[in-house]
């Protein structure tokens, strides 16, 4: 959430801006999206956000079992989240110039999806889960490969791959930049890997969580980038593929194992709290960041702070970076009083 907070502030393409020609040129690019056939750091930020949703369903359904809540009382929990997730990300892309819009692209919308099939399958037993997650991802071989539609019968050729066609019905339109609303079938593969993973660590019974943790990511890096070197299915973010559906839920298995190992296990839990506040009241920053913050707030802000950087003669390459900083650091502060106040939304 800190990393989407700045990214929306503007800092990455500040920075990048600012490292053409240079030496860090390349390392800022990789908080861009790789245009199609490809992995930057920052296509790995929405599976890691739908991975750790998936681990706090886990122990969210953990709390509610020791409170004796029947299974229909959280399913009921779990569709009135979901409906909200889904109306909050059609709401964040409905407004598109001076117009109207129905768009199904957003991370919500996904999730909105994603969580649902991962709590209908909770109680599964694990090798049940992992076994209809890859039923997932086959499906979507399938549907790009074998479904024939003239015009859209190219199963990994930007706007002419089956994941448009289906835009097309469900929108009537389809994105310039490649992104398709069925992504939330394969993509739930992350959210229920998240569940898997959140069950492991309530196993009080259970020894080396972060080595069988890093022994999953290695076997989904094996499958995701195994899959990419030798031409079966492409690693391609804005239709994830299954390949890349691996490849990225390698990474949020490997982070979540490092970070469990530091944290929990290494008991390092100095300075988190920065983390943490934002982290309490994480779908607010999101929606507050993408639909006042990109509309209104970030804009305004910015100016502001741009105009004092001129008063004060800071140069402009400097200037963008830290009028980016400084609209980050009023949604934290928004978020700091949020936390001091026990304000926490949730949906």
């Amino acid at each position: 959430m800190v990393l989407l907070a700045l990214e929306s502030a503007g800092l990455y393409s500040a920075l990048l801006e600012n490292s053409k020609g240079g030496a860090m040129y390349d390392f800022w690019t990789e908080f861009t999206h790789y245009p199609w056939h490809g992995l930057h750091f920052w296509d790995l930020i929405q599976p890691g956000f739908m991975f750790i949703a998936g681990t706090a369903l886990a122990f969210s359904l953990h709390k509610q079992g020791a409170k004796q809540i029947s299974w229909k009382q959280s399913l009921f929990k779990t569709l009135r989240r979901s409906g909200w997730l889904f109306f909050w990300g059609v709401l964040d892309y409905a407004v598109r110039g001076n117009h109207l819009s129905f768009e199904l692209w957003d991370v919500l919308t996904q999730l909105s999806f994603t969580l649902l099939v991962a709590f209908l399958i909770f109680r599964w037993p694990v090798f049940y889960q992992v076994l209809f997650s890859l039923g997932l991802l086959l499906l979507t071989e399938i549907l790009y490969r074998c479904v024939h539609v003239p015009g859209f019968s190219q199963p990994f050729t930007d706007q002419h791959n089956f994941g448009n066609y289906m835009d097309q019905i469900l929108m009537h339109k389809i994105n310039k930049d490649g992104w398709v609303a069925i992504n939330c079938i394969p993509t739930a593969a992350h959210t229920i890997w998240g569940t898997i993973a959140g069950k492991l660590l309530l196993n009080r019974n259970k020894k080396h969580k972060a080595a069988i943790l890093c022994l999953a990511a290695l076997g989904c890096f094996i499958l995701g980038y195994g899959l990419d070197w030798t031409g079966i299915t492409p690693i391609i973010k804005r239709i994830a593929t299954s390949s890349f559906v691996f490849a990225s839920g390698g990474w949020c298995l490997l982070g979540l194992a490092i970070f469990y190992w530091w944290i929990d296990v290494r008991n390092h839990r100095k300075y988190l709290k920065f983390f943490t506040i934002v982290g309490m009241n994480s779908i607010f920053l999101y929606l507050f960041f993408e639909i006042v913050g990109d509309r209104w707030f970030t804009g305004y802000i910015t100016i502001i702070a741009h105009s004092l950087m001129n008063f004060m003669s800071v140069p402009g390459n400097a200037n963008r970076v830290i009028s980016s900083l400084f609209v980050f650091g009023l949604e934290w502060m928004l978020c700091y009083y949020l936390y001091r106040k026990k304000i926490f939304f949730k949906l």
